[in-house]
């Protein structure tokens, strides 16, 4: 997804292979072993960032001078908190027991909230004396920039200053060279016994099964604005009941099926985790840890995933996105004119423009999703206010469309960087070596990806159903048209019989890369293409050259550069097939919908925390093994978190018709794995409605349980 061409994730370090227990609030994010320390540092993203930049590189903490026994160690269920629980091993002194091992028991609580992470150690004695045990904390605080620890090099950085600042808090300053005022300040609840710039110690003395707590805070401070100071269960109030509203306001799904329910609830929780808020309204953040961000792209796609279930994050993508259109020329972050951002970065490096990811374009796709999900915001909402709110960045848009995104003047939107930093490759599968010919020569610029043209195709459409009702036929007609000629051009150019499918894309002279990938499966989600081409389409994803039994690779396992542990070359990535089960309930395959629900799910049943991630690799599916986990993949992501409810509608053929306040379902079907969902609090138009779906054999019942308003529910079988 994500590989700048100067800035890699760096492949000596896996997190599959690790204990990371993650925690986001809105633009910091941690990453702590099981223990709930910060000690693997060196290329890995362990630590507490805000802005991308890395507040705390160290957190080690031990009792009488030995790393406690691990317990238990749980991010709950809504990801607000980690839990750890630990104990002391049998310690000597002099080759005597000095303390028998389980006579303390240590909770740790900890959870991130308007920029400052809040622990809670609460030390318990179960000695039948009273007893003396010293605690203490290592820490440090390096400034280290994500694009750093993901593999820049770097010709200087800025100094950090260690100070002591009163009996019971020591500052990490750092003197930044972009103008920004950086601090980590470490404060805790009790004072310590001794109080160093990079330790503290507490001697403590607990009667017999006696208690005591300290409380340990940790501050980032960006600019001029500071961190509020709260106690422990103060912020912890406020993050649970901020989690709460959000939750009360969504619909809820349940299931026959307990550990889908758990798969629902994990993501549900990962995408309320995600999700930041903007001056424009709630944004997922792409992934933690290497996209911790707003992208583009990547919120687009969330927001098409989420559509039917929660519209207001549509919204708040769209209003971020037209906030941050391009107005501009600058080849350095390939910015055009009505261009729609490809991601945003505060971090040092990026505002000294050492990398180009400040404010950056290089994204053939965002612009034509953004009108996409203009569109299909309106036809789900009737929001008439946000829709002429956004035309003035949606007729940008177009005009960007029509006017540079064709630089060979072929008829379809393509992709060059305009400067060496910039990304080689701009579409989804954003890799150097994502774009080849059969033969495993790269692509050269610019590129026409095939999928693209399919957004394009939707946005046209789209855009033209918009202008209509806004007011503006003789436009809404030339935008049909539009549509209607991308269409007829692309299935004489990309159709390539001898393969069955489309291909990848068109190079710079306009040869067609003849390899067959799962970008041709998206081109179902646009519903662009001819119905019998997309049942070979679907025929060629579904043999066992791409169907690995957990999912859909990204490419076929006969093409040259096919790999199941690579990036973009032979992985399954969980959104990616989502979007093509939304194309498959399209054009009416409703079998394999099934099938490719079933396989996320069983994937998902193993992950840990039953968390999809970005993507894993595209091993085939073999007898009690699990799916082989991606080294680097981000956990969570934002629209592999949501290609759950993006599958649910592809087997109910969901349909939201805000005009007509109807919700329809197309062929509806439950895997074998699901007899019976629910789904509470669906609004359509100003109704909200309670539906159960039942299986039965070849089809499902549907009972609507409750209905507030005039809603109508249509089942088309």
């Amino acid at each position: 997804m994500k590989r700048e061409a100067t800035v890699f994730v760096p492949g000596v370090v896996s997190l599959a292979a690790s204990s990371r227990r993650t925690l986001k609030h809105g633009d910091s994010f941690a990453m702590f072993d099981e223990f709930g320390d910060v000690l693997e540092v060196e290329h890995s993203p362990y630590g507490l960032f805000h802005h991308d930049t890395r507040y705390l590189s160290r957190l080690h903490f031990t009792l009488e001078g030995h790393r406690p026994l691990m317990l238990s160690s749980t991010v709950q269920t809504d990801n607000v908190t980690l839990d750890v629980d630990l104990t002391n091993p049998d310690i000597f002194a002099g080759g005597e027991l000095a303390l028998a091992k389980d006579t303390f028991h240590v909770a740790r609580a900890k959870f991130l909230w308007q920029a400052s992470c809040y622990e809670l150690f609460t030390l318990t004695s179960y000695s039948e004396r009273a007893e003396r045990v010293r605690l203490a904390f290592d820490f440090d605080a390096d400034f280290a920039d994500l694009f750093e620890i993901r593999g820049h090099r770097r010709a200087r950085r800025g100094e950090v200053r260690a100070e002591v600042r009163g009996a019971a808090e020591v500052a990490f300053v750092y003197q930044s060279l972009d103008g920004v005022p950086r601090s980590t300040r470490i404060c805790f609840s009790e004072t310590p016994n001794l109080l160093e710039a990079a330790s503290a110690e507490f001697d403590l003395e607990l009667p017999a099964r006696g208690r005591r707590a300290i409380g340990v805070t940790v501050r980032c401070e960006h600019g001029v604005q500071h961190s509020p100071d709260k106690r422990f269960f103060t912020a912890l109030r406020q993050a649970r009941r901020g989690a709460a509203v959000a939750r009360a306001r969504l619909p809820v799904i349940e299931s026959s099926n307990n550990v889908f329910n758990s798969v629902l609830s994990r993501s549900a929780a990962d995408l309320a985790m995600l999700m930041t808020e903007t001056p424009h309204g709630p944004y997922p953040y792409a992934g933690v840890p290497w996209f911790s961000t707003a992208f583009g792209r990547d919120g687009l796609i969330t927001a098409l995933e989420m559509l039917w279930f929660d519209p207001s994050i549509a919204r708040g993508v769209l209003r971020f996105l037209a906030a941050h259109q391009a107005r501009d020329e600058d080849a350095s972050a390939d910015m055009e004119p009505g261009k729609i951002l490809h991601e945003v970065r505060e971090c040092e490096l990026a505002r000294l423009g050492e990398v180009p990811f400040g404010r950056y374009y290089g994204s053939v796709d965002s612009t034509p999703l953004f009108v996409a999900l203009a569109g299909q915001y309106f036809q789900r909402t009737r929001d008439r206010q946000t829709a002429e709110e956004l035309w003035p960045a949606v007729r940008a848009a177009l005009g960007r469309m029509a006017r540079s995104g064709d630089r060979d003047k072929d008829g379809f939107l393509d992709y060059g960087r305009r400067h060496a930093s910039g990304l080689r490759n701009q579409g989804w599968k954003d890799s150097e070596d994502a774009v080849f010919h059969a033969d495993g020569r790269l692509a050269e610029p610019p590129i026409a990806l095939c999928e693209v043209q399919g957004y394009a195709f939707l946005a046209y459409r789209e855009a033209a159903l918009l202008a209509f009702e806004l007011g503006d036929k003789a436009l809404s007609q030339e935008l049909e048209e539009e549509a209607d000629r991308i269409a007829s051009r692309f299935e004489a150019s990309y159709w390539c019989e001898e393969l069955g499918t489309y291909a990848i894309a068109l190079d710079g002279e306009g040869r067609a890369c003849r390899v067959r990938s799962s970008n041709a499966g998206q081109l179902l989600f646009s519903g662009m293409v001819r119905p019998e081409r997309a049942a070979r389409v679907v025929k060629d994803l579904f043999s066992p050259d791409f169907f690995t039994g957990w999912g859909i690779r990204t490419l076929g396992e006969r093409e040259k550069r096919f790999n199941p542990t690579s990036y973009h070359n032979g992985s399954v990535w969980p959104h990616d097939n989502a979007l093509i089960a939304l194309g498959l309930a399209r054009y009416g395959h409703t079998a394999e919908a099934l099938t490719l629900t079933t396989a996320l799910f069983d994937a998902a049943a193993h992950m840990h925390l039953r968390r999809l991630p970005e993507l894993f690799c595209g091993f085939d599916r073999k007898r009690g093994k699990a799916p082989t986990l991606y080294p680097v993949a981000c956990a969570p992501q934002a629209w592999a978190a949501c290609a759950p409810l993006a599958l649910i509608q592809a087997c109910l053929g969901l349909e939201v018709d805000a005009a007509s306040e109807t919700l329809r379902l197309r062929q509806p079907r439950l895997p074998q794995f699901l007899e019976s969902l629910v789904v509470r609090r669906l609004c359509v138009g100003n109704s909200k409605l309670d539906l159960m779906f039942r299986r039965q054999d070849s089809s499902v019942a549907v009972t609507l349980l409750s209905r507030e308003g005039a809603a109508e529910v249509e089942v088309l079988l």
